[in-house]
């Protein structure tokens, strides 16, 4: 059974834009599986697809991860465990944060205002 869900935000122009770079809106999960590891937050490269490319950054540790240019739309995968989610923040420090993303989920984020990520149980 593919448990895997997606959640897009943003507008209706990254929405289409999203639609677009993966040619369907839904999917097997098994390529952002295999290459983001169980237990981790995966954020993939500008633009590109979670299914053709490898994820440029990998987080483990619960807390607040600084994010540093990255401009633009990302797909963010939560590959945590155990109900650990993931929430994208404006702040520095981990405050202004967004709805949290729930494990196993994968959101297309614009990151250009996201200063860093909060991953918590």
């Amino acid at each position: 059974m593919n448990r895997f869900k997606r959640t897009l935000v943003g507008s209706a122009g990254s929405i289409a834009l999203a639609f677009g770079l993966l040619g369907v809106g839904a999917g097997s999960a098994s390529a952002a599986q295999s290459d983001c590891p169980v237990g981790a937050v995966c954020i993939y490269p500008q633009g590109q697809s979670e299914k053709t490319s490898k994820p440029t950054n990998i987080y483990y540790a619960r807390g607040v991860h600084k994010l540093y240019n990255q401009l633009g739309y990302h797909w963010v995968y939560n590959n945590q465990t155990d109900g650990w989610t993931v929430k994208l923040c404006t702040g520095s420090n981990g405050t202004g944060c967004g709805t949290a993303l729930p494990a196993d989920h994968l959101k297309y984020a614009n990151l250009t205002p996201i200063n860093s990520i909060l991953i918590q149980p």
